[in-house]
């Protein structure tokens, strides 16, 4: 009888152990000398939160202890290049990101998994279905997403023109902070007669964009601005939940989010009327509404 005591207290012991350990921050090696920044926080069923270029995982803050608080382990990590990760000098292409994002699966031992990807994150979402069929996902979100092609060729010429992708890495080696100051006030859809955040705010996004490394923010636009996803949509069939904005200037909602809604068939796309390309920010408590209602669904 005592030593069943003294086991079954190890083992709460164990259990609360191993809770204490999964509810922190940490680095995950996932090629060699290449280390992610990991939060994973909660219990539950995982979702995977991927961030949007030029991003880090500190731009989900209003989905993360919401998810927590709802009984989700949450996973969100910096991609690498981006955030406190590891900033090799090569590997922006979609088939390493992937491979990231596969390692962290593997070495946290996850299933039922929800992905979620905004913006750019869309495209590993795809990849992760086609490359690896999906293995241990039972769902996937697409918020804002580049999804399925930005560029403009012959077989997409509503899509964005070459010029204007040259333009914005002009820019961007000309000036890097200056063009991530503009490109923040069109993500957000600041102007005149509309400002949804602080200025305070807005700088701190800006700045989470300036501790990129410098290559992987022109590399990884490269990436999201040629990659072809449409042959890969159709490996993708698991229940999934599109949500984009119909006044999105970064990613217009008419070349991506339509386009990929008629492609993937279990899927439920929502349209935020108005919002602009950040809206994790903007419509963050319709987002979240809409978030947990689709996890519990």
């Amino acid at each position: 009888m005592e030593n069943s005591l003294i086991n079954a207290s190890q083992s709460l012991r164990d259990s609360e152990f191993d809770i204490l350990e999964q509810n922190t921050d940490k680095y995950i090696e996932t090629a060699r000398n290449v280390k992610l920044y990991v939060k994973d926080y909660g219990k539950g069923d995982p979702v995977i939160l991927i961030h949007g270029w030029p991003l880090s995982n500190e731009m989900w803050e209003y989905q993360i202890d919401f998810l927590v608080e709802n009984n989700y382990r949450v996973i969100a990590y910096d991609r690498r290049g981006f955030g406190k990760s590891s900033q090799p000098y090569n590997g922006y292409d979609y088939d390493t990101l992937t491979d990231d994002l596969k390692e962290i699966i593997e070495q946290l031992q996850l299933e039922n998994v929800t992905l979620v990807g905004f913006s750019m994150g869309g495209g590993e979402v795809v990849r992760y279905f086609s490359k690896y069929k999906g293995k241990g996902i039972s769902k996937a979100v697409l918020i804002s997403s580049i999804i399925p092609f930005l560029a403009k060729t012959e077989d997409n010429p509503e899509g964005r023109p070459k010029e204007k992708g040259d333009a914005a890495a002009a820019a961007i080696k000309e000036d890097r902070i200056g063009f991530l100051d503009n490109f923040g006030k069109i993500f957000f859809g600041i102007n005149i007669i509309n400002k949804p955040l602080s200025t305070p705010l807005l700088e701190y996004y800006r700045n989470l964009c300036a501790l990129a490394s410098p290559r992987a923010t022109l590399k990884c636009a490269e990436s999201l601005n040629t990659t072809d996803f449409r042959d890969e949509l159709h490996t993708i069939k698991v229940p999934t939940l599109i949500i984009h904005g119909n006044d999105d200037k970064n990613v217009p909602i008419e070349i991506s989010s339509e386009k990929t809604a008629k492609a993937i068939e279990n899927n439920t796309f929502i349209v935020y009327d108005g919002a602009p390309h950040g809206l994790f920010y903007t419509a963050k408590d319709k987002l979240n509404k809409d978030l947990l209602d689709f996890l519990n669904s």
